[in-house]
């Protein structure tokens, strides 16, 4: 099976139990693996075999449950799309709340300060309009849901206007009783405000999204036939040669082939300074081209680039689910149905007990329209969607909700040494050759390094070269991971370049080279031992230096209360050494990389949840191992299918960014799940007249419509705080 992830926009859906309804009818589908409906950013993202189950048919089965979806081709919709259907949408909340609030302040007035022989006909007159005009779309919004044999937060709003509605109705026309004309209007007022303050709201927490999409080149200009047009962006093909001017967007991923310049990269890297180019130097779609002209050959287009890739991740997390939404989808799939019952309940308890039918149908009505399954339904994804758009803003790509969970249980982090605490620019500091001359020596180690593309290989090859010097082609090249190599040179003769432990396993002699090696490796260098044939000639001083923040992130994190520690396939004092540098107390040395993993997994028998961090290439079982696998990017080699945390910024502060914005995140979806349960466990009770024994207090249906109508706004509020959050605020740094 081949299976592939598409994120489908969806409008229509009024509450949670819309999600929840078209999470269970594309789940049933064959072929369909995974399904996460969000009703705070209104998409469904769907996993499924497009051979068993074509996407056609998954449209068609969202259609049929009355929704409707914005764009239904397989490619990402623009962001004027997105804008549109969102501004369309607020507009008409907007036009009908204003219509019905027109009308409901005369129907107010009438209803409790004027007398007149026809005051009961005119408030009917003035109900009607707004029950079957702004209201239509709750009583559409149920017939669809019962057509489905579900329910939804229009049924209950539906029934309870309805039920304020009709029995004016009647003892208007038919027989004497109260009228609560007032009620209906105002429920849907109400109602149509807080829905219409809730888009808006929700409006603002896609604005990370759809900044990543505003950067986006829509132009492209290149060569075709010899000819320089200008063509969408997403057209440009493979291979094609594309030109771009002083002051323009690069339109796609690829090589320098001709020209000179600077390219700011801070959208991607949050670098300030510009990086300079020259032919062979890659370059990355959106970035900005300051000075020269460039001559780019497009290597990723469209959906491939690192920026679409990106956009595509965030897309995915923000419509993912943490494990802490399980309870809120659990209560919200019976809510409705729940509400339904003690509604009915309430209805025959009053009647019962002798209050009158008005009195039991204020009651009923009231709590029909203060339960609300929104603000469980909007609690988890909205604090997502502002966190994740949060992260993606700094860089910092959260793969799901589940991680998020998952970094609040993290005891230690783990880091790997080179190119994550180091620079992983090794360069040879010092030769100890005491029986061939430096050169020869050098000589020797490049042409054993020459085939091997190990960071110290290229180390030793980068001197060689700088001093001009020249080493014999290698033969028969063998490697031995973790430790070294052999080869064989033209004369006959056998070289071996490797560590400590390579050349005892070769049983070589080392004395007269231990104390040097030692001292050297005492100063964090790492010692490289060079022999010909039956004798050790030479050792190499290799050092790679700690990154700029690398101390100060380490700092950070024990701050945070969190256990740091350090594995590298180095020797013990070299890597303590280096740990002694950024203030690393426990480190794991000589540990090969097949044995990451196992190290890890030790680790985390010891401690619980471990986060490891490494370039998210080399180190991909390990960070597969750890509880939450953060990759480092390095500038534009983003690993973006590795780890559940993606850095893109090389700087080791970003990785106590990430883990302080995932447990603030966390501590807002927590916030919003207590006040949420809390309204409605309050709520359902006080509207039901709980009170009334004691204060002959029944809450009028209208202000319960207003409270529900807060209480989803109030959730995206308070998830909208996150924007306000920097990940440094209590750690003294900016």
């Amino acid at each position: 099976m081949a299976f592939k992830k598409i994120v489908l926009p969806i409008s229509g859906m009024h509450c949670q139990a819309c999600a929840l309804s078209i999470e269970k009818v594309l789940s049933s589908l064959e072929g369909v693996k995974e399904v996460n409906v969000s009703f705070a950013n209104e998409q469904a993202l769907v996993e499924f075999d497009p051979d068993i189950t074509p996407l056609k048919e998954i449209e068609e089965k969202i259609a049929l449950l009355g929704y409707r979806i914005i764009e239904s081709k397989e490619k990402r919709i623009s962001i004027e799309e997105q804008k549109k259907a969102q501004e369309k949408e607020i507009k008409l909340l907007q036009k009908l709340f204003l219509f019905s609030l027109s009308v409901a302040v005369p129907t107010l007035i009438i209803t409790y300060f004027l007398q007149f022989p026809l005051k009961r006909v005119v408030l009917f007159l003035l109900a009607t309009p707004v029950q079957f005009g702004p209201g239509m779309r709750f009583y559409r919004s149920a017939f669809s849901a019962l057509k489905n044999k579900t329910a939804n937060m229009d049924t209950l709003i539906a029934l309870g206007t309805s039920a304020a509605y009709f029995y004016s109705l009647f003892t208007t026309f038919f027989f004497k009783g109260p009228v609560f004309y007032e009620s209906a209007v105002l429920i849907i007022t109400f109602i149509l405000l807080g829905k219409f303050l809730e888009a808006r709201a929700k409006g603002k927490t896609s604005e990370a999204i759809q900044k990543l999409l505003e950067i986006s080149p829509k132009k492209a200009r290149v060569l075709r036939q010899g000819e320089e047009i200008e063509i969408p962006a997403e057209d440009v093909k493979v291979g094609e040669i594309v030109l771009v001017k002083p002051g323009e967007k690069i339109p796609v991923d690829g090589v320098v082939l001709d020209g000179y310049s600077s390219v700011d990269e801070s959208m991607l890297t949050g670098e300030s300074l510009p990086q300079e180019k020259k032919p062979g130097d890659e370059v990355v779609g959106a970035t900005l081209n300051k000075l020269g002209f460039l001559k780019v050959r497009a290597t990723r287009v469209g959906k491939e680039t690192i920026l679409s890739q990106i956009i595509k991740m965030v897309e995915e997390a923000q419509g993912s689910k943490a494990p802490i939404q399980q309870l809120a989808d659990i209560v919200s799939s019976y809510f409705v149905s729940f509400v339904l019952i003690i509604a009915f309940f309430t209805f025959i308890f009053w009647l019962v007990s002798g209050n009158g039918i008005p009195f039991a149908i204020t009651a009923a009505t009231a709590v029909l329209v203060i339960a609300c399954p929104c603000a469980l339904g909007l609690a988890t994804p909205t604090a997502l969607i502002v966190g994740m758009g949060k992260g993606a803003e700094r860089g910092i790509l959260i793969r799901n909700g589940e991680v998020l969970q998952k970094v609040e249980k993290i005891k230690a982090i783990v880091f790997d040494k080179t190119g994550t605490l180091t620079k992983g620019e090794p360069l040879v500091v010092s030769i100890y050759s005491p029986k061939i001359k430096e050169e020869r020596a050098l000589s020797l180690a490049a042409s054993a390094e020459s085939r091997s593309e190990h960071p110290l290989a290229e180390a030793i090859l980068k001197k060689a070269k700088e001093l001009s010097l020249s080493f014999p082609e290698p033969k028969n090249f063998k490697a031995f991971p973790g430790e070294g190599v052999k080869v064989h040179l033209n004369n006959g003769s056998e070289v071996y370049l490797g560590n400590k432990k390579f050349m005892e396993n070769k049983k070589f002699n080392l004395n007269g080279f231990e104390e040097k090696a030692k001292s050297w490796e005492e100063e964090g260098r790492t010692v490289v031992y060079l022999a010909q044939d039956s004798e050790i000639l030479s050792i190499i001083g290799i050092e790679d230096t700690p990154k700029e923040w690398a101390k100060e992130a380490v700092s950070l994190l024990k701050k945070m209360g969190l256990k740091t520690a350090m594995i590298t396939g180095d020797n013990k004092r070299t890597a303590q050494a280096v740990a002694k540098k950024v203030g690393i107390e426990e480190v794991l040395a000589e540990v090969l990389p097949h044995e990451k993993k196992d190290a890890v997994k030790k680790l985390q028998e010891k401690e619980g949840f471990v986060a490891m961090v490494g370039d998210g290439i080399n180190d991909a079982p390990a960070l597969a191992q750890a509880d939450v696998g953060i990759a480092l990017g390095s500038g534009t080699d983003v690993a973006i299918e590795t780890g559940d945390i993606v850095l893109i910024k090389d700087d080791l502060r970003e990785v106590v960014a990430a883990i302080e914005l995932s447990k603030a995140t966390m501590r807002k979806i927590k916030q919003n799940l207590f006040w949420a349960f809390f309204y409605n466990t309050l709520g359902i009770p006080i509207a039901a007249g709980a009170l009334y024994p004691f204060f002959q207090i029944l809450l009028p249906p209208e202000l319960a419509a207003l409270a529900m109508a807060l209480s989803s706004v109030s959730v995206v509020s308070n998830s909208l705080l996150l924007k306000r959050f920097n990940p440094f605020t209590n750690l003294a740094i900016n």
